[in-house]
């Protein structure tokens, strides 16, 4: 089974409300096992254009655990910080898994 990933996209308009955000919310990851891959502002554009001033990669056992994080009660509580603090973009997605040989 596939890995699960959450991948935002923040445009960050307020600042101390983001930092807020960050401890308020790494509770909700630790209890579903997530791992944060990337929280950067520094990125470069390669290909078209790219929303945000931050990109956030979230790792996950699973689609189904990245879900479950996404929709739990301990998330859904700190997520209006975050949403309050940035215009987001969000998607989660499956990792690659090679074809068998």
């Amino acid at each position: 089974m596939p890995k699960g990933y959450v991948i935002l996209t923040e445009d960050i308009q307020d600042r101390d409300g983001m930092d807020a955000y960050g401890p308020a919310s790494w509770p909700s990851v630790v209890e579903y096992g997530g791992k944060c891959l990337v929280a950067n502002e520094n990125f470069e554009v390669i290909e078209g254009e790219w929303h945000g001033t931050r990109t956030v990669v979230m790792e996950y056992e699973s689609v189904e655990q990245a879900r479950q994080w996404y929709t739990s009660a301990s998330y859904q509580a700190v997520l209006p910080m975050r949403l309050g603090a940035s215009d987001c973009n969000g998607i989660i997605v499956a990792g690659f898994e090679p074809p068998a040989r």
